[in-house]
């Protein structure tokens, strides 16, 4: 009889993977279109309104500083309202306030809205990656984690399909899109709402990739809980804190480099970028797995160091299939690294915690993200080229294999093997 219930648990689907299912739909709607929509539709926005440049670049500043805000709170709110209620809230937020957008006409309700997008965003992607170490035992968060941010490689691709086509010939298209997107997220967060649950035992479940005893119960994921030593909290922040930093420059000025120094056309250059998104899709699940069974340790001083070979590579701007290689190695990795620290945190905190630290090296993250494209701004100014900014980048991803290497070595697959 015991094997029989044993067989049967191992021949159907964990529920972890239908979380995990209901994980990139989040990051799809609450992240990718909350977040990445933007650059396609600004344009529009900017011709129809007469926005200039400086309210166009404060709508987005504006969005990503209530995600900064919100990402604070997502440990308390987490905590007293519980992951799945508070997922559901945050997404109803972005859906709700992109869906505002679409019918105001004046500037400061457009930013007050955006600016609530981004709280959404960030109250959405915080506590679905903290779901993981819930879900998940140690051997199988990076490949939980990995499926979980192709999300954001979905969500680029498809808008940058379906938006030119919902704005159409008219000036007034782009409301139509922020409607429609706003419509898609308000169904994700139905969605996740119905799939979602906040631990395996309320299913009667235990974690994915621990083992199966019969009559002992549901395992509490909060058994691994730990408190987190401040010097590991501040050492991933670091690591963090350079892959916004430098991961941006490239995003922000690629385009501009390829165009204004090695004269390709913008379709051309549009071109190169639609491949990002594409090869980003594999970075998650690959470098997650690579995680799972080699370490967090080993994978972030592999990620980082492709970085450091894309930066470089067009940093010096070497001629020839440089550029495609560089591409190449960006994209690959592009979201392994939020994969990889989500596991990592979770391996060291314990499920109950993961949420607050994770919440804290994001706060991090994004103050890198905010420095990163302003600093090497500065720097292409003084140097009349954006190799200088991308061999920033490069110095900085190669100091980040460095700090990597410093890792504790709990979490690497010799230390795994004695745990679940």
């Amino acid at each position: 009889m015991t094997d029989e219930i044993k067989s049967r648990h191992h021949s159907t689907i964990h529920y972890g993977w239908f979380v995990v299912a209901a994980g990139t739909l989040c990051i799809f709607a609450g992240l990718g279109f909350g977040r990445f929509a933007l650059g396609m539709l600004l344009p529009a926005m900017g011709k129809s309104l007469s926005l200039s440049y400086s309210q166009m670049g404060l709508i987005s500043t504006l969005n990503f500083v209530g995600y900064l805000v919100a990402v604070l709170l997502c440990g308390k709110l987490s905590r007293r309202f519980g992951p799945r209620r508070l997922i559901t809230a945050a997404l109803l937020l972005v859906g709700l306030s992109m869906a505002c957008i679409s019918i105001t006409e004046n500037l400061f309700f457009i930013i007050l809205f955006y600016t609530l997008t981004g709280m959404g965003s960030a109250m959405s992607n915080v506590p679905m990656m903290g779901l993981v170490p819930a879900w998940f035992s140690r051997k199988k968060r990076g490949k939980a984690g990995g499926f979980m941010v192709i999300g954001s490689g979905f969500a680029i691709i498809l808008c940058g399909r379906m938006i030119p086509w919902l704005n159409g010939p008219h000036g007034e298209g782009w409301r139509t899109s922020w409607l429609v997107l706003g419509l898609i997220v308000l169904a994700a967060a139905l969605i996740c709402f119905l799939v979602l649950r906040d631990n395996p035992g309320e299913k009667g479940l235990q974690p994915v990739g621990s083992e199966f005893t019969p009559g002992t119960g549901a395992a509490n994921p909060f058994a691994e809980q730990k408190e987190p030593h401040a010097r590991f909290i501040y050492h991933c922040a670091a690591l963090y804190f350079l892959f916004g930093f430098t991961y941006v420059i490239y995003a922000t000025f690629i385009v501009t480099a390829m165009v204004q120094e090695r004269g390709f056309s913008q379709e051309v250059a549009g071109n190169f970028w639609s491949w990002v998104g594409f090869l980003s899709l594999f970075s998650g699940p690959v470098f997650g797995v690579l995680s799972d069974k080699a370490g967090r340790r080993t994978a972030l001083m592999t990620v980082f160091g492709i970085q450091t070979v894309a930066y470089l590579l067009v940093g010096l701007n070497t001629p020839g299939i440089s550029l495609y290689l560089s591409i190449g190695c960006y994209g690959i990795v592009a979201w392994s690294i939020p994969t990889i620290m989500a596991a990592l945190v979770g391996d060291h905190v314990g499920a109950q915690r993961v949420v607050s630290v994770f919440g804290f090296i994001t706060f991090v993250f994004g103050l890198g993200q905010i420095s990163g494209p302003y600093l090497a701004g500065i720097l292409a100014e003084m140097t009349g080229s954006f190799s200088s900014s991308f061999l920033l980048a490069s110095s900085m991803t190669a100091a980040a294999v460095f700090l990597s290497a410093l890792l504790p070595v709990y979490g690497d697959s010799k230390e795994k093997s004695k745990g679940t």
